[in-house]
């Protein structure tokens, strides 16, 4: 039998429901085959993986596998009598076992097999969920990787707006994803730091001191006067000395200036960086130079009219790409090729590029540089991230960093919180685009849906305090104490949906299914405490066992509100 398993999915002393079940599947195909229910595979089929899911139905189960669907065809039998066998091989294996993760499996047409999860299972995952504490959601890659996550990476010649800040929301939530999936991340910026636009900021902060003009290609808006304003005295006499060039002095300054706003800005969300890498300490190591030969070895590049070209068709692009120009500058995707060089002489083995969705012609030829080096186009990613319109009395208004037209990340944050402000961009896909009216988001964000799940938190919290002014603690376990109450197993159930999460969040690099369940989670509990008194302290023991599960909603939602980046208060 040839069996290939999905992703892993536990934290030490939890393993997920649906790792569990995968697990209880394969077993019960392996007896199936041993006692003659199932023929074995045959030798040339393609290795079977077991694909566990959540029903759309939850009347249909817990849980569901298409298995018997996908044996078909190799074992030359119809769906329904294979999924009876499966079904069949679990019930003898559930009678056997004790606490089997499975119970009540049934078979449905066209050969679907519905499971639900047995109550023992429930309760003893939700005690070692508490046991782990802020482990809890947290998963074991099957095979971890050591990923680089490169985002942001705006130019610094102004602050971040709420345009290009949207990839700060989109890299920082994917890195703490990635990271509670088990693998080892780094969280980088790369700018550009030699560029015209370094001259252009520079030759305009140096007219605005001056009372003069500022260049039609130059930079305008209050931040360029005030930067204006601070050019530090000594770096004002090397400007204006007969020999500097006077706006590149200024600019190298300035861009410095601008790149710490922009770190202190991203502090302020939440956002850190391991690495800051440069455009011109990428050329001046000599990676630019180590890429092209590794690619002239490969016979990946070719001279002609004077300039160097990637064969960039061999590997189906439409064209052939520029490395270097006949007049001996690099193009930026000469640049790209040294940069991914680097990177992946650093050992990581993947690299993701969060960038807006402007650079969609730049994703095939730097996976194809990629391949032609030797590493592989699926070792790289890129993440299109659609652009944030901002919108003020219903018009679009342009963010540009020229025109100094723009809605800053600190004046964001300011009006409506980074709380919110996280929570806006994760409930989001990043490839769908946003109008963004401040003042709209302002008058949402009192009703925003992390306030809700917030207050969740902060209720539980406040529960547990009372509880123990009356004397009362959560139980030390809830074994044997759900099964005969629906509405305390479906919470529990809630709560074991968390590890999942993060895999599925991990595995298509999107969040809005985190903040989906971190509203249903706050929305299961407002539902629990309705229907059952947690606090009596004329039955400690049915309030114990509430209070244990109660504490176990609690610590879910301040790891998920963790994972989101977002504050878990205890009061509100």
């Amino acid at each position: 039998m040839a069996v290939t398993e999905g992703p892993e999915t536990r934290v030490p002393g939890v393993e997920s429901a649906r790792t569990a079940t995968r697990r209880a599947l394969e077993r019960a195909w392996a007896q199936a085959v041993d006692d003659g229910r199932l023929p074995a595979l045959p030798p040339e089929s393609a290795a079977t993986a077991i694909e566990v899911v959540r029903p759309a139905n939850p009347d249909h189960g817990d849980l569901s596998t298409n298995l018997a669907l996908k044996l078909a065809r190799p074992l030359r039998r119809p769906p329904l009598e294979i999924a009876a066998a499966l079904r069949d091989s679990l019930a003898a294996s559930m009678s056997e076992e004790t606490g089997s993760a499975i119970a009540d499996p049934t078979v449905a047409a066209p050969g679907f097999l519905n499971l639900r999860l047995a109550p023992g299972y429930v309760e003893a995952s939700i005690d070692a969920a508490t046991q782990v504490g802020s482990s809890f959601g947290r998963v074991e890659a099957q095979r971890p990787q050591r990923i680089n996550v490169e985002f942001v990476s705006a130019n610094p010649t102004g602050p971040l707006h709420i345009g290009n800040a949207r990839g700060a929301f989109v890299g920082d939530l994917l890195c703490r994803v990635l990271e509670a999936a088990g693998h080892d991340v780094t969280r980088e910026y790369y700018f550009n730091d030699a560029g015209t636009q370094v001259r252009n900021l520079g030759e305009s902060v140096r007219r605005v001191r001056l009372g003069e003009p500022v260049p039609e290609d130059g930079y305008r808006g209050e931040y360029v006067s005030d930067l204006a304003r601070e050019v530090p005295e000594e770096i004002w006499a090397r400007a204006v000395s007969d020999e500097a060039d006077g706006a590149w002095v200024i600019g190298v300054w300035a861009s410095e200036r601008v790149r710490a706003g922009i770190e202190s800005s991203l502090g302020r969300l939440g956002v850190r960086f391991d690495v800051w890498r440069t455009e011109t300490g990428i050329e001046r190591e000599g990676w630019i130079d180590r890429s092209i030969e590794r690619l002239r070895e490969g016979g990946h590049v070719y001279e002609s009219e004077r300039a160097l070209w990637f064969r960039s068709t061999a590997f189906g692009d439409d064209k052939d790409r520029v490395v270097r120009r006949s007049n001996g500058e690099l193009t930026y995707f000469g640049k790209d090729i040294g940069y991914l060089e680097e990177k992946f002489s650093r050992g990581f083995d993947r690299l993701i590029y969060v960038w807006g969705a402007d650079h969609h012609g730049t994703v095939a030829r730097l996976r194809n540089a990629a391949e032609a080096m030797g590493y592989g186009r699926d070792a790289v990613e890129v993440l299109l991230v659609a652009w944030v319109r901002f919108v003020r009395d219903g018009q679009e208004i342009s963010m540009s960093k020229r025109s100094g037209e723009f809605i800053t990340l600190d004046e964001l944050l300011a009006e409506i919180g980074a709380d919110a402000a996280r929570w806006y961009f994760a409930a989001r896909a990043h490839t769908s685009g946003i109008d963004f009216d401040i003042e709209l988001a302002k008058r949402q964000s009192n009703e925003n849906p992390v306030y809700y799940v917030q207050y969740a938190h902060a209720r539980i919290s406040s529960i547990l305090r009372k509880a123990q002014e009356a004397g009362l603690s959560p139980a030390d376990s809830v074994a044997g104490r759900l099964a005969d109450d629906p509405v305390a197993l479906g919470l529990a159930k809630e709560i074991l949906r968390l590890p999942e999460l993060v895999e599925d969040a991990a595995t298509a690099h999107e969040t809005q299914g985190v903040t989906a369940y971190a509203t249903q989670l706050a929305t299961t509990f407002h539902a629990f405490y309705r229907d059952r008194r947690v606090i009596d302290p004329a039955d400690p023991g049915t309030s114990g066992v509430r209070l244990a599960l109660v504490d176990a909603a609690r610590l879910a939602l301040a790891n998920t509100l963790a994972l989101l980046g977002i504050s878990a208060p205890e009061s509100m």
